[in-house]
């Protein structure tokens, strides 16, 4: 049994699909989509051993020919090195507009196998197959598709919306404990953004998401998939509401850019942190309750995700990443801020001042 979630894009909508044992479906979904009868499928050395050959068989049965480039796993691989590699890989085994790319994999080969496609003949149809959770509920879903500059996370990429998600659950079993926590960061977003009884159910409930019971990922993935795809289709290229979906993420970034986006913290983990920060920068202005920022900081550390600053990062320099973020507009820091849980709104008018004192405040 799967289920459905429709990204009702004018034009050009897609479906999310959501379930167990998707991937063994993978060929007769992509088929009727593709305009040829080739695949090329782009995935990672952690996933290619584990699912590469059930997404190849299943698009054989369905008449495609398909071949694979495995890239190394991680952060590192969002370079403009990686992608040229890529592009390059691909264009040398043959490709042409009928061509698709499946991107199967966490985020990482979502985000870079969706902008070789974007900027491959100037534009190939892709699909997103996520195996990670925070692939599942958010990166694979909405078509942004970037790699990492020196400046900056995501400063090059495109807009282009992939042509189906398929979300089979049962890979999220061979997912890793860290990688499970930090994909549950970007799933309590939607909460906060603007669902306080999905928060609420998060926290009677992540428990059992983190052990992986079916019933609870299921519904965490499809409640969070319904309500990105509500927001996309509202605002595709991010000019208004979109961006509610970068809560956490303006603080989060920098700190990723300050560690060299290592894994010595995953973007989940981030955001986390970027979160528990947003709340307390609110707190402070007076928008939300100190309570609210206690409640969201006690559930992401009993999730088991870090909430504050990483020992030795300099607060000043912090704020120097988030002068290059792509979301800063006349040299204004732009956030993501609350009035309380279920209730943020974008403020484009945050002094530094105020950031570093909320930095100041919580680094270890």
């Amino acid at each position: 049994m799967t289920d459905t979630v429709r990204v009702d894009l004018a034009g050009r909508p897609y479906d999310i699909v959501v379930g167990r044992g998707v991937l063994a479906e993978a060929g007769e979904r992509i088929r009727p989509l593709a305009a040829g009868r080739q695949a090329v499928i782009v995935t990672d050395a952690n996933v290619a051993p584990l699912h590469l050959e059930t997404v190849c068989r299943s698009l054989a049965e369905a008449g495609m020919a398909a071949r694979s480039i495995v890239l190394e796993p991680g952060e590192g691989s969002k370079s403009w090195d990686g992608y040229r590699r890529l592009c390059e890989d691909i264009l040398a085994g043959g490709v042409d507009r009928g061509t698709m790319i499946v991107a199967l994999g966490g985020g990482v080969v979502g985000d870079l196998a969706g902008f070789a496609a974007a900027t491959l003949l100037r534009g190939l149809d892709y699909v997103q197959v996520p195996t990670t959770l925070l692939a599942q509920v958010d990166s694979s879903v909405g078509g942004k598709t970037a790699i990492d500059a020196a400046a900056g996370k995501n400063l090059v990429g495109a807009f282009h919306q992939p042509r189906l998600v398929l979300a089979d659950t049962d890979t999220l079993a061979t997912l890793p404990d860290r990688q499970l926590r930090a994909g549950y960061a970007e799933t309590v977003k939607y909460g906060l953004i603007r669902d306080a009884g999905f928060f609420a159910w998060c926290e009677a409930n992540a428990g059992a998401l983190l052990a992986r019971e079916a019933a609870a990922l299921r519904h965490a993935i499809v409640t969070s998939c319904r309500a990105k795809a509500a927001v996309v289709a509202a605002d595709e290229r991010e000019s208004g509401e979109r961006a509610l979906l970068n809560l956490g993420h303006t603080f989060g970034h920098a700190i990723e850019a300050e560690l060299g986006f290592s894994d010595a913290l995953l973007h989940g983990e981030a955001v986390a942190i970027g979160m528990a920060l947003a709340f307390d920068l609110s707190a402070r202005r007076g928008l939300c309750a100190e309570a609210d920022a206690r409640r969201v900081r006690a559930h992401l550390a009993a999730a088991g995700l870090p909430t504050r600053v990483p020992a030795g990062l300099d607060p000043a320099r912090l704020v120097a990443h988030m002068r290059k973020d792509k979301k800063t507009r006349d040299g204004r820091l732009v956030f993501v801020l609350v009035r309380g849980i279920g209730d943020a709104f974008v403020e484009r008018g945050v002094g530094e001042d105020e950031v570093l004192a909320v930095l100041s405040a919580v680094a270890s």
